[in-house]
């Protein structure tokens, strides 16, 4: 995989796993960790969770329960981790949504930098541009010539007001000229059901959870959003090279604890889900799925966080985004 595909990270795994301070890391798990995923279950963070959820309970003879809590734009869920007890024993499975529309609702009931103690990012991913095969495009090109054509007519996916998709897709239309009518639903499982559908015929989405539907035709898919092809999928254009250049929207899933958590906790969360990432089995699958395997520093991932609140509340203020 080329590590070029996404020059923000630094990708040194081995070099990322960090010393554990007192005995706390030791005794570490004692009981079963909860992990929320604030979407309804089939999408792309569903999958991370339960994918890395079901080797952190090998490696620290814990259950790990994963928990669906989906609802308003996966505010439901985030809440319940924010207000969560600091143990280390509720956990959230967070993607790119969380910072990235974090400067663009008015009001939300925790704030999504200062509530949570990040633990580390697991895999960096760009969205596959996915069109319903009603729609008579091939490329990128074709597909927004028609858009433009069909001056708003087309429905669009994503899994609620400030997500990724969502805001991916408001940049895309802005940068090409051309609109479309939003739908939200409560995750990714839900709107590729309803584009399988032809409810909605485009989405951006992640290409692993969704490579079923466009391997065997049943979606087309025209491009994805990184910056570089891939190496498991070099068929596939970016977006940018294949029609509208400067155009990227890089998506990461990782884990967040609860403010205040002890950083002891927190570096063994970490080191865990690292020597799980550095697995050869667990990296090649996630490689396998168009994925880029990360791993890195609590801090690290702090300003990842950061800057990706900066740059999308930017992006999403020049385009007139406000969400309620």
């Amino acid at each position: 995989m080329d590590s070029a595909l996404f020059p923000a990270r630094a990708l040194a795994l081995a070099a990322c796993i960090v010393s554990l301070p007192g005995y706390a890391a030791d005794r570490y798990p004692e009981r079963p960790i909860r992990v929320i995923v604030p979407l309804a279950p089939g999408g792309g963070s569903d999958y991370t969770a339960r994918f890395i959820g079901q080797r952190l309970a090998e490696r620290t003879g814990q259950s790990v329960v994963v928990d669906n809590r989906p609802g308003a734009s996966g505010i439901v869920g985030t809440d319940l981790v924010a207000k969560a007890t600091p143990d280390g024993y509720t956990l959230l499975l967070a993607y790119s949504t969380h910072s990235q529309s974090a400067q663009l609702f008015k009001s939300l009931p925790y704030d999504p930098i200062r509530d949570f103690a990040p633990v580390t990012e697991v895999i960096a991913t760009p969205l596959g541009m996915l069109i319903h095969p009603s729609v008579p495009a091939k490329t990128v090109k074709e597909f927004i010539a028609y858009a433009k054509a069909s001056n708003g007519k087309l429905n669009y996916g994503s899994s609620g007001p400030g997500s990724s998709p969502h805001l991916t897709t408001e940049l895309l239309s802005s940068m090409a000229g051309f609109k479309m009518t939003h739908i939200p639903y409560k995750g990714v499982a839900q709107y590729i059901t309803a584009q399988l559908g032809n409810e909605v015929q485009f989405t951006f989405s992640n290409m692993f959870t969704t490579m079923p539907h466009w391997k065997s035709g049943r979606l087309r898919i025209l491009g994805h959003t990184g910056t570089r092809r891939t190496e498991a999928m070099p068929d596939i254009p970016t977006v940018a090279e294949a029609g509208v250049p400067g155009f990227e929207s890089l998506t990461w899933y990782g884990y967040l604890a609860p403010a205040r958590t002890p950083r002891a906790i927190v570096n063994a969360l970490q080191q865990h889900i690292a020597a799980i990432v550095n697995l050869p089995d667990v990296r090649k699958t996630l490689v396998e799925q168009g994925n880029e395997p990360v791993v890195n520093t609590p801090d690290a991932f702090a300003k990842v966080m950061r800057e990706d609140a900066d740059k999308w509340g930017a992006i999403g203020k020049k385009l007139g985004v406000s969400l309620e």
